[in-house]
């Protein structure tokens, strides 16, 4: 079975943490092997945490929206959010802390925004001078594949912390390194690492418990597709929020599932998946209370799924299918990248799409590959 970064911890005594006020990031994914949160954990090795902080969808991974600062119940430590009034520790919260560390499970794409929670905790920490601490998790949907354009240095924002691919293939211990030297910061960091993962594992093939990682990440499968679905997200479609099934089905008032599903069947992106026409009436978000028609995904193959060449190629369709209806200008806030969605509004083929994202991932992965631990 493989072991995540705190169980690795847990089995050296905790030893970096002793005789030290600990901050912790984290939320309900904080887990043990054997379902401890990791604050338990720590404490039932007498560490000394002194705050938690709380990345989007607070400590127990429930909120939608903006979180409140608040405190923990059972130990009566403080919660600070860094997805409220701020996105990063403030020095005050930093002056009670001898080390800050970071325990949340990722799913491997560039928007999802617990890497840019960590990123900009550890530009905190480099200011105050705190050591920086990364329980390393494994990457759910492997560390081999890596796909998408890069984010364009200009448009780097929360959901787009570094300039990494949609789907970066890495784990966040390993993209903390990165980000220390590629951002020059000059901080303490310690990185400690899972054990028994290799880069072409699946999180269904670690032995581990899967937790929702949020509200709306609720299946592997799901995990896998929204590299690619949920760069639609920012435009005129419903996305499956509101559904049993997110980022499983695409569909808004306006579409012919049956239509759109024969077009992306046939095209080279969809491999590994077939498209299957639908309705359904979201009961939240986009089209909250609207009859949508569009597509379910069921995946076939998942060994062939490219979910961002999926997403880039469902893009394509419905700027052919509908031009005037979909709102394809809203697309370049996830893409974050402007030549690739100015190719995408002008009418660029799919092969020329994919062609200019092969680039940046042929080079992405040269410069990964210094800050890469497993094999």
């Amino acid at each position: 079975m493989v072991q995540n970064g705190v169980d690795t911890l847990l089995s050296q005594g905790a030893r970096l943490l002793e005789g030290k006020r600990v901050g912790l990031i984290t939320n309900h994914t904080g887990l043990t092997a054997s379902r401890q949160t990791t604050i338990d954990a720590l404490g039932a090795l007498e560490v000394r945490l002194t705050a938690l902080f709380s990345p989007e969808h607070g400590l127990h991974g429930q909120h939608d929206t903006k979180v409140p600062d608040a405190v923990e119940e059972r130990t009566g430590l403080p919660i600070y959010s860094l997805y409220g009034e701020r996105q990063k520790p403030t020095p005050q919260q930093l002056e009670q802390t001898d080390v800050l560390v970071f325990d949340v499970q990722d799913i491997g794409t560039r928007f999802y925004t617990y890497i840019s929670t960590m990123g900009l905790a550890m530009e905190a920490c480099a200011q105050a001078g705190v050591p920086f601490v990364v329980l390393d998790r494994v990457n759910p949907i492997n560390g081999v594949a890596v796909e998408g354009a890069l984010a364009d240095a200009e448009r780097l924002s929360f959901t787009a912390y570094h300039r990494l691919p949609v789907r970066h293939g890495m784990t966040v211990g390993e993209l903390a390194q990165m980000f220390r030297e590629e951002r020059g910061l000059q901080l303490d960091l310690t990185v400690v690492p899972c054990r028994g993962w290799r880069r072409t594992m699946w999180f269904d093939e670690c032995g581990l418990y899967w937790v929702n990682p949020s509200p709306n990440m609720r299946r592997l499968q799901q995990a896998l597709l929204y590299p690619g679905i949920g760069l639609l997200e920012g435009t005129n479609l419903s996305v499956g929020r509101g559904t049993d099934t997110p980022f499983e089905v695409v569909g808004a008032p306006w579409l012919d599932g049956r239509r759109l599903a024969g077009m992306l069947n046939k095209l080279p992106t969809s491999k590994g998946v077939r498209f299957v026409p639908i309705t359904f009436t979201p009961t939240a978000s986009t089209y909250k209370g609207v009859a949508c028609q569009g597509v379910s995904i069921f995946i076939t193959e998942r060994a062939k799924v490219r979910p961002v060449a999926l997403g880039l190629g469902l893009a394509y369709a419905l700027r052919r299918l509908y031009p005037r209806e979909w709102e394809v200008q809203r697309m370049l806030g996830l893409l974050a990248h402007r030549e690739l969605h100015a190719m995408l509004v002008e009418g660029a083929s799919l092969d020329q799409l994919l062609k200019r994202c092969s680039q940046d991932e042929r080079a992405f992965r040269q410069r990964r590959k210094r800050f890469l631990i497993y094999q």
